[in-house]
């Protein structure tokens, strides 16, 4: 038998098929092991197979022979990720949004990769990325690794950081200014990636949105701040700064500032749609799920923000107040 051109990328070959299109569910007999092969320009007997397939059960590739019939399937069993663990990951990757849709479809594309053709299949039934609320910030991976390396090496970092404005459009805040802060943690709540700093200029601990951020540079700078986070618990802190809330769905309408809207395009999105009420206010209308920490965090605005319809809803809120109002 004349040998392919690709013989000694046999090895590396017969992995990739059996990779690809083998499972539990799904194996090859020896004479298509040798078509599929062959689709590579490797020619192949059946003895030499049988030790390349020893082979790869020493470099970590588990080989079951299982009996059909009068012939042999074989298939990958244990992989580095089971289906379930790789669903599991989507999941989280479609929820996430500080990851963009862009960016959402590369990684699952990649993670397709580490199962057969057949499991991928199922995973692409259950991709849902398109419409969901997604940061457009394409070079929030890049932020984050800014950031890795200047609290590794402990330095400080400087940026520039944007904002919404009536417009839905993004501009900057500090009058284009770059902001200078030591970081020391990265979380992720609410649907959101943060960094927690101290901050020189008031002295403070705060955090910033990492999908805002840009232009993110590491100086030759080292961190302020340290005694602020010898004991920080990075839990509390997010709890105390960052809200989430559930309950029963309503169709409610929030009345707000101007320079508050960023705050209800972080939280729902740019689809919704916001009416004029005066030269300084606008209204919107929302599905929310209404709860006493959704009443909390309208409450947390400030007085300039009111839920105006439905009237029970508004009703509710009062009753909530003064229900509050009784304990002091």
């Amino acid at each position: 038998m004349a040998k392919g051109s690709n013989q000694k990328l046999k090895l590396s070959y017969l992995k990739k098929i059996m990779l690809e299109k083998t499972d539990d569910d799904h194996g090859l007999t020896m004479p298509q092991i040798i078509e599929e092969l062959e689709k590579y320009e490797v020619t192949a007997e059946r003895k030499s197979i049988y030790t390349d397939l020893e082979d790869l059960e020493k470099l970590g590739v588990e080989i079951i022979k299982e009996k059909n019939g009068r012939e042999h399937l074989y298939h990958v069993g244990g992989r580095l990720f089971e289906l379930a663990e790789i669903k599991l990951i989507i999941d989280t990757i479609q929820a996430s949004k500080f990851i963009t849709e862009r960016k959402s479809r590369q990684l699952i594309e990649k993670l397709k990769s580490l199962v057969s053709k057949y499991e991928a299949q199922q995973l692409s039934r259950q991709i849902y990325v398109h419409g969901r609320i997604k940061t457009q910030n394409e070079s929030i991976y890049y932020n984050v690794d800014y950031i890795h390396n200047a609290i590794n090496n402990n330095k400080k970092i400087q940026f520039k950081y944007y904002k919404w404005d009536i417009n839905k459009e993004l501009i900057l805040k500090n009058k284009g200014n770059a902001f200078v802060v030591s970081p020391w943690a990265l979380t992720w709540d609410d649907e959101n990636y943060y960094m927690v700093a101290y901050d020189d200029f008031s002295g403070k601990i705060k955090h910033y949105r990492v999908d805002k951020m840009t232009g993110i540079s590491v100086t030759e700078q080292s961190r302020d701040g340290k005694e602020l986070f010898e004991n920080f618990d990075i839990t509390s802190y997010s709890k105390k700064n960052f809200g989430m809330y559930g309950g029963v769905n309503k169709r409610i309408c929030i009345e707000f500032p101007d320079y508050l809207c960023g705050v209800f395009i972080d939280r729902f999105g740019k689809d919704i749609e916001f009416r004029e009420v005066d030269d300084s206010h606008h209204k919107f209308y929302v599905s929310v799920a209404i709860s006493p920490q959704f009443f909390g965090w309208i409450f947390s605005l400030g007085k300039e923000v009111k839920v105006t319809e439905p009237e029970d809803i508004v009703l509710e809120m009062k009753q909530y107040l003064a229900d509050i109002a009784k304990n002091y």
